[in-house]
């Protein structure tokens, strides 16, 4: 190995933000190794994941299973067992490295925080929710700051919905093409569980949250390119470790999202979805209303804190940009 070549490894590589930031790096001149199910380095192999590990300068984890589906028991399970296990797995590597990454990315999810309707969650004055998706980010953060990494640089990328190249993307274009793009809306809904907590400490009650937004409820973004471009901008910031926010400065909410999808798309109108219609239909389409429903409102403090310059800081021009073509 020459002594100049930068080396990058990315785990869960062939998700959508997985290939862009694949394509980003080796646009660099950087040598790229990645783990996965099959390939070179696999979760089923520690020794693979060691040597790819080894003499790398930056690690980025993305694994772990799709929340796009049913949270049935099975699924559960495997959502948080694909991501604390992956996590353990390069932690675990990385102690025993002869040498060790300087900068150790891992993927999170701004679902951490609360259900907000009144102020903005930051990193440093954000409330943590409870229930499913927030304990299965807990546990995942947990364990990617376990123990003591003294060469290694760890930050936990608390991401919002990522525009891009990807399913929720695509779904979001089709509802308001399909002319069914108005705003989703909460309210009553016969009891179920499947929200409940997870993990080592499961927190809430076990009840499915409701929420009277109106299709208020908060969406937090931020556009694939600036994903690309915040791992990169973190990686070369030496004093920036812990919990950072990766999502656009500029929030929306769920009517002016869906209103800016039909402007994009030329659709006229956009029929609302009630929650006793968004039941059904979610069930039918094998996904969660809570995708939808949870009022997520995040900006990324350090980042602007540290100087980022955000490329797509606006909500429609960030949609036309992914818009599919057809």
């Amino acid at each position: 190995m020459a002594d100049t070549e930068r080396i990058a490894v990315v785990a869960g590589a062939s998700g959508f933000v997985g290939r862009a930031l694949v394509r980003a790096l080796e646009a660099e001149g950087r040598t790229v190794r990645t783990i996965g199910r099959g390939g070179p380095a696999r979760w089923d192999d520690p020794a693979s994941i060691a040597a790819a590990i080894d003499g790398a300068d930056l690690v980025v984890n993305l694994a772990g299973k799709s929340v796009n589906c049913r949270y049935t028991n099975p699924h559960r399970d495997e959502i948080l067992r694909s991501r604390v296990d992956t996590t353990r797995a390069l932690r675990e590597a990385i102690a025993a490295s002869a040498r060790p990454p300087r900068v150790w990315m891992n993927a999170s999810t701004a679902t951490i925080y609360r259900h907000a309707t009144d102020r903005p969650q930051t990193e440093s004055t954000g409330e943590l929710g409870t229930g499913f998706s927030v304990d299965v980010a807990r546990e995942w953060e947990r364990e990617l700051f376990a123990g003591d990494l003294p060469a290694t640089r760890r930050v936990a990328l608390r991401m919002a919905i990522v525009l891009g190249d990807g399913p929720a993307t695509r779904l979001l274009f089709l509802l308001a093409r399909l002319g069914i793009g108005g705003p989703q809306i909460d309210g009553w809904w016969f009891p179920h569980r499947r929200y409940r907590g997870i993990g080592s400490a499961p927190s809430g009650d076990g009840r499915a949250p409701r929420h009277r937004t109106g299709g208020r409820q908060r969406f937090s973004w931020v556009h694939i390119d600036d994903v690309i471009a915040a791992i990169r901008f973190l990686e070369t910031h030496d004093d920036i470790d812990g919990v950072v926010n990766v999502a656009s400065p500029n929030p929306s909410d769920n009517r002016t999202l869906m209103r800016t999808l039909r402007r994009i798309v030329g659709a006229r109108f956009g029929l609302p979805a009630w929650r006793f219609m968004l039941e059904p239909a979610m069930w039918v389409i094998r996904t969660e209303p809570e995708l939808v429903l949870k009022s997520r409102w995040v900006v990324p403090e350090r980042l602007i804190a540290a100087g980022f310059r955000f490329s797509h800081p606006a909500l429609l021009e960030a949609l036309q940009d992914v818009a599919p073509r057809r």
